[in-house]
């Protein structure tokens, strides 16, 4: 025990100690079995000593190790919090050009429908201005819009009682539209607008125009009639009863030959 403590009193307190605790940890021998000699007690405290140094070493590099741990999960939260970055950026993105592409897609739709309005307006503007079929007084025919429209509006003053004014209204549709459909019909309402308003011999002009111009529309019947009552208005007995046989015998057929015949009982 003396060399022993002798070569443990060279070394300071704390190496000293910490050789004690090698020793113990080495499992020292007990007091019993011997004393190390110097070069016994060297070689513990060598070995110790570089347990030591191993140990400080292992644990400098486990805390580098940590230390490098930690700097790498640092800079992985600051990369994951960078691509999260990216990420709502895009996603921003990616909503704004949705919205860009939903307000073209509402711009466009609102484009075609303008474009469909527009071309349903010329198609009927051009439909205005178009021929088309018309089935009037048991007669189908073509007529162009303005045709029909100057037509009707002269009718509408007929009915109205505005006989004037309807003599007027077909005077000018015979001017304007002397090869049309309406033709007949609007000689037959023109004579009648002239026997309303007396005008008996420039109504039976236009009858007997009708006639010339039309003997078979189902109106002649009527219009030679007519001819006959603005014979009858001028006191014109003989011509009115000319006019009454000579219905009777083209239009036997007719509700007017009937009526002709029962006004030609009365002038006889």
């Amino acid at each position: 025990m003396k060399p022993v403590t002798r070569t443990l009193a060279a070394f300071p307190g704390r190496l000293s100690a910490l050789v004690l605790a090698g020793f113990w940890l080495l499992g020292a021998p007990s007091a019993h079995a011997g004393l190390f000699d110097d070069d016994e007690a060297r070689r513990a405290i060598l070995d110790i000593r570089q347990r030591i140094d191993a140990g400080r070493a292992a644990t400098d590099a486990l805390q580098a190790e940590t230390r490098r741990l930690a700097d790498d999960n640092a800079q992985l939260r600051r990369s994951m919090l960078d691509l999260q970055s990216q990420i709502d950026v895009m996603r921003a993105d990616l909503a704004k050009a949705r919205g860009q592409d939903e307000q073209l897609a509402r711009d466009l739709a609102q484009v075609q429908q303008r474009q469909k309005d527009m071309a349903q307006g010329v198609d009927d503007r051009l439909r205005k201005f178009e021929p088309a079929a018309v089935k009037l007084d048991g007669q189908e025919f073509t007529a162009d819009p303005a045709e029909t429209r100057d037509y009707e509006a002269s009718l509408a003053l007929f009915r109205k009682g505005d006989f004037p004014g309807a003599q007027a209204g077909f005077i000018t549709f015979v001017k304007n539209y002397p090869k049309s459909g309406y033709g007949p019909s609007a000689l037959f309402w023109l004579g009648n607008a002239q026997y309303a308003t007396r005008a008996y011999k420039e109504a039976i002009a236009n009858f007997r125009s009708l006639l010339a111009a039309a003997p078979t529309h189902p109106r002649a019947p009527e219009a030679a009639l007519s001819i006959a009552n603005c014979q009858m208005e001028l006191k014109d007995t003989r011509a009115a009863t000319k006019t009454l046989e000579d219905l009777i015998k083209v239009y036997p057929e007719s509700e007017a030959a009937g009526a002709a015949k029962s006004r030609l009982s009365k002038l006889k």
